[in-house]
């Protein structure tokens, strides 16, 4: 068994990683690249390798960098299984059709702006003809994926369905870890390391550098950001990935609402992906973590009085002309595309806002520049001065900080060879001195390298 790295090897997107064993080929996932827009579509449009060679694709969970291309393969002639756990392939449904349609209308505009003929990556049939080929498995259960490679899912806590995978062949077997979420989280179980003995560990490392604010105090600041922003006639504007992020927040406004901790005004879910995705979170109660107390109590997770969920184009741009304050939670989540680009730009100038960002922020992206506090923000075709306050709250990443990946590492029971993806090279830097002092292999491969099973 070999594996060579192709996407989220020394940077976050794309995850991509080959498998060649048992003379076949697989693919652990095919995200989607991200970040700046003219270096991202030419990666996303190049192939990890040529399909006629993949015999099968497992992924690990459902967020676009990590599906993301999967339509592009179809689109180019790809006819294998695609094995994913239940709640993934129904998140999938809504999010690849989103993607195929974001897709299809940026290669109207690019072909309206340049009066050429501009094919999208994918498109809405590509989609359904994935979904189509999706097989799920359950947690827990080895399946075979292909003639001598077999596979098993295990809990990784990150977002509903999210797995990590242990994959066997050839004598051997390696262990990808998906992206690993945190412990505490709302509505998700917490990660549930695999113990089978491995040879090889691929190990994400988004925040290999940093520990988070616990997921307790980022509610109560959540809290305190609402209130004080509604006290002084503002809104407050959450870029929120529709999938996991939006849920959560949900989540702890309920409870927050419940205990009167903010005041009672509007809060707006305007993201119809994220009214979807919310339908299939209320469809998988088997994957809520049961120790939460809502959740013991029975409760609508997701249904409660002061939230409301927009459908219409023309609700989403009457929250621009409306005065009260508000809580406006809208994709994408690094405010590169979707309905938060027109929040902001009617609200980052006007200092009684805040925009709350909630989850990692890709370089190039407009989510990192508002990080970054950038003086002016380029939104659409307009230069907008950020005068809004701007609160990070790194408690809600859904990613394992550098403390948690440790945690879920010793808890594999492993001291075989670990290599780093999906992170940035200070992350990965940080997090090999890190484990390397805990008596650990570790490498951060680049793209292409390859590294054999032993």
């Amino acid at each position: 068994m070999n594996v060579e790295f192709s996407g989220a090897a020394r940077e976050v997107t794309g995850s991509c990683h080959i498998v060649r064993a048992a003379g076949r080929t697989i693919l652990l996932d095919c995200g989607m690249f991200q970040g700046h827009r003219l270096e991202a579509d030419a990666k996303n449009h190049k192939l990890p390798l040529p399909v006629r060679e993949i015999d099968a694709i497992v992924v690990s969970h459902a967020h676009q960098d990590h599906t993301g291309r999967l339509p592009f393969l179809a689109h180019q002639g790809y006819a294998g299984p695609i094995f994913t756990t239940p709640a993934t392939r129904d998140l999938s449904t809504y999010l690849l059709a989103d993607s195929a349609k974001i897709q299809e209308q940026d290669a109207a505009h690019l072909q309206h702006q340049g009066k050429t003929a501009v094919e999208p990556l994918y498109t809405a049939d590509d989609a359904k003809r994935v979904i189509d080929k999706m097989q799920t498995r359950d947690l827990d259960q080895w399946f075979d994926v292909v003639p001598g490679i077999r596979a098993k899912y295990t809990e990784a806590g990150h977002i509903l369905g999210s797995a990590s995978v242990t994959i066997e062949a050839d004598g051997r077997r390696l262990l990808f870890s998906g992206d690993v979420g945190r412990w505490g989280l709302a509505i998700i179980r917490d990660p549930q390391p695999p113990t089978d003995d491995v040879n090889l560990v691929i190990m994400e490392s988004t925040y290999g550098n940093r520990d988070h604010d616990s997921v307790a105090h980022a509610q109560e600041r959540l809290g305190q950001i609402v209130a004080a922003t509604a006290k002084r006639g503002g809104r407050v504007m959450i870029p929120a990935f529709a999938l996991g992020r939006a849920q959560e927040i949900i989540y702890d406004l309920h409870e927050l609402t419940l205990a009167n901790k903010i005041p009672h005004i509007p809060i707006v879910i305007d993201s119809p992906l994220a009214s979807h995705l919310t339908t299939v979170f209320e469809k998988h109660p088997e994957l809520y973590d049961k120790s939460e107390k809502m959740v013991q109590d029975g409760q609508d997770l997701f249904r409660f009085d002061g939230l409301r969920f927009t459908d219409s184009v023309e609700e989403s741009k009457k929250l621009n002309t409306q005065t009260v304050p508000c809580v406006i939670i809208a994709g994408s989540g690094m405010a590169e595309s979707g309905r938060i680009l027109h929040h902001l730009l009617h609200g980052a100038s006007d200092p009684r806002n805040t925009i709350v960002i909630v989850g990692f922020q890709a370089d190039g992206t407009l989510g990192r520049r508002i990080v970054e506090r950038q003086s002016t923000l380029k939104i659409f075709d307009d230069r907008v001065p950020l005068r809004a306050e701007v609160e990070v709250l790194n408690g809600y990443s859904a990613h394992a900080d550098r403390t948690e990946l440790q945690r879920w590492l010793e808890g594999t029971k492993t001291k075989a060879p670990v290599c780093l993806v999906h992170g940035e090279p200070d992350a990965q830097t940080a997090l090999i001195g890190q484990l390397s002092a805990r008596g650990y292999k570790v490498t951060a491969p680049a793209p292409g390298d390859k590294v054999s099973l032993t």
